[in-house]
């Protein structure tokens, strides 16, 4: 296949979904966020597997890729929902992070425009310790984190139409290699027969 075939574009997303998901995961770990950062770790593993898998014609590989890509869109479907509170979810609860922490997303203090508030002093540890959400940001950290996953849900959506393209064509190429002829065992049979006649003939010819 050539380089604008679909082997090579689905390479380059897996290749880009790589570099987002190792972006993301950054931010997951400086907001505490454990929920996000076990899915993420989880997809950077298949999406692994998938690029390995379409470098080296396993179709196998590229199926279970294509099955996570279709639960990695659910997932970000999911966080775009709990990031703008759709359906009772609310974004300051604990729910990413287990109940472990009281942390939330990096980008509620570190968000585009934000300016951090200084706790008050004479609190207690636990309340200093707390995090406190930026003030006058440009962009709500709520839509950042959507946005994150919109563009995670396209590339996705991409890589599974991608994956199932080269699946087929790997498939029917499979298919084409055994119709070629070396495994059919008529002409091996035919040969012999005609060789066996010819013998035979020659057998009873007279002297």
């Amino acid at each position: 296949m050539g380089c604008c075939s679909g082997r090579c574009a689905l390479i380059f997303l897996c290749t880009f979904q790589l570099v987002t998901a190792l972006e993301r995961q950054v931010f997951d770990f400086l907001g505490y966020q454990w929920v996000p950062i076990l899915a993420t770790f989880v997809h950077i593993v298949v999406v692994i597997l998938g690029l390995f898998g379409t470098i080296q014609y396993r179709p196998r590989y590229i199926v279970v890729y294509a099955v996570w890509a279709a639960a990695w869109i659910t997932w970000n479907i999911f966080i775009i929902c709990f990031y703008l509170e759709v359906g009772g979810l609310s974004k300051d609860s604990k729910l990413l992070t287990f109940n472990l922490s009281r942390h939330r997303s990096w980008w509620r203090e570190h968000g585009p425009g934000c300016l951090r508030e200084e706790p008050a002093a004479g609190l207690g540890p636990l309340d200093s310790q707390a995090p406190v959400p930026g003030i006058g940001c440009t962009l709500e950290h709520g839509y950042v984190e959507a946005l994150h996953s919109t563009l995670q849900i396209l590339v996705a959506l991409l890589g599974f139409i991608c994956a199932c393209y080269v699946v087929s064509v790997f498939t029917e190429e499979e298919d084409s290699f055994d119709f070629i002829g070396g495994f059919d065992p008529f002409p091996l049979y035919h040969v012999n027969e005609k060789s066996s006649s010819l013998l035979f003939q020659q057998a009873y010819l007279p002297a």
